[in-house]
């Protein structure tokens, strides 16, 4: 359960309608209310009434609705303060709630209660971020769908089936005479194989879910002088990048913000790879190199006059990427007549803008196929780092099982049960608790 604060904040500011609101949440929630309408709130009915500061005068008319616990959003009394007016009123409104006893909510301190109250699990809480920063109606259905419960319910059958599965290999411990296989070994080990498929498809659809909301990572790679900084530049509309004729100019990561069809493609410019270079270059090689191990897309940028030798440079770079797109850059520079590339590759300039249409229909495509299907839910990067973990301890589980250590084999479920209990907050410590909800909006 959350403290006995009484907290408050303005949860949305006025809009297009003039309508703000001021929330509080608390064991002192009802009574700051009766004070600041001068009357009694009965649950879930609209008041109209006339908030007052401490001398009486009239601060605002509004609506005013009691929520009472647990049937609230915190699982606490909730107020909300509905005014007209301006900025200026709900902060009046705002101080005289503080006046009354409130305290300032911090970032995120209503859906944290939410949390710790058993209203809503963290992958839930995460989702109403999600939903209010989500940038299309796809993400905007896929938050709704994990708030609803989807993400959090595969998660909790898996974590259960794990669960069962370690308690019959605790079991057989104490049968340690017996073999394995006599004590039912091959069934359970069937069980645990059909909790790894479910597994996989999970990550899978999280993964996408993850996609759809931190949009697509592609990275802008090629050996120096490729022309990646001007590629950046014909894409982005405006000279983002310092292009130049030196080899080595680009130093520094540079990223740009795309958007296809609603969807977000992040696209950042790196330093062309090579083998030497000063110690300036060579820290920018290392940062390419870190980015594109982190990234859902390459785009290979290579000079259309000797295509083979840039790529020969960089297969060993590339190998972490999952998806690319090979482009044969400074295509104005070829004889005429020249034959289409034979790999598939795009042939481009960036100077006359001469293959970029056909450039921004594979990456709208690219964009488009991180959107999950129907039934798809959102998800963040450490939902996806975790169920990974979870992965990597069933696997161990598994050969540990085949090789009937059985200690070791219900330690490693422990792992993955726990891997997964972070995912909706059941084993989270306290201090990532407080960090996730610290990004969240100071109203919600």
């Amino acid at each position: 359960m959350t403290d006995l604060r009484t907290i408050a904040a303005i949860a949305t500011a006025p809009g297009a309608a003039g309508i703000g609101i001021v929330r509080l949440s608390g064991p002192r929630a009802r009574e700051i209310a009766a004070a600041l309408c001068g009357r009694r709130l009965r649950p879930r009915h609209a008041h109209y009434v006339r908030f007052r500061d401490h001398d009486g005068s009239v601060i605002d008319d509004g609506i005013a609705l009691l929520f009472a616990a647990p049937a609230s959003y915190t699982g606490e009394d909730v107020v909300e303060l509905q005014a007209h007016g301006s900025l200026p009123v709900l902060r009046q409104l705002l101080a005289r709630c503080r006046a009354l006893g409130a305290e300032d909510a911090r970032p995120g301190e209503f859906s944290e209660r939410a949390c710790l109250n058993g209203r809503l699990d963290l992958a839930q809480a995460e989702a109403v971020a999600d939903l209010i920063a989500a940038a299309d109606l796809r993400a905007a259905r896929a938050a709704r769908r994990s708030l609803e419960g989807e993400f959090s319910a595969r998660v909790e059958a898996i974590a259960a089936d794990l669960l069962a599965i370690r308690v019959q290999v605790e079991a057989a411990i104490d049968f340690a005479d017996e073999p394995l296989d006599t004590l039912g070994g091959e069934a359970l080990r069937q069980r645990l194989e059909q909790a790894r498929g479910r597994l996989r498809d999970l990550r899978a659809a999280a993964e996408r879910g993850r996609r759809l909301r931190d949009g697509l990572h592609a990275v802008l790679v090629g050996p120096p002088n490729a022309g990646k900084s001007s590629l950046l530049n014909a894409l982005a509309g405006s000279e983002r990048a310092i292009v130049t004729a030196i080899p080595g100019t680009t130093r520094d990561l540079l990223q740009e913000t795309l958007q296809f069809d609603g969807l977000e493609l992040t696209l950042v410019d790196t330093a062309g790879l090579r083998e030497d270079g000063d110690a300036i270059e060579r820290e920018g090689m290392r940062r390419a190199r870190a980015e594109l191990a982190r990234a859902d897309l390459a785009l290979v940028v290579l000079d259309a006059r000797d295509p083979e030798a840039g790529l020969r440079a960089l297969d060993a770079d590339l190998d972490p990427v999952p998806g690319r797109i090979v482009l044969h850059n400074k295509a104005d520079l070829l004889a005429p007549g020249a034959g289409a590339p034979d790999d598939g590759a795009l042939r481009v300039s960036a100077l006359t803008g001469a293959g970029l249409d056909a450039l921004r229909a594979r990456l709208r495509e690219a964009a488009a196929a991180i959107a999950p299907g129907e039934g798809g839910f959102s998800a963040r990067l450490r939902h996806v780092q975790a169920l990974e973990r979870t992965a990597t301890a069933c696997a161990q589980a598994a050969e540990r099982l085949q090789g009937e250590q059985l200690e070791l084999a219900a330690e490693h479920l422990r792992l993955a049960h726990d891997a997964l209990g972070e995912i909706t907050g059941r084993t989270l410590p306290d201090d990532l608790l407080g960090h996730i909800f610290s990004t969240f909006c100071i109203g919600k």
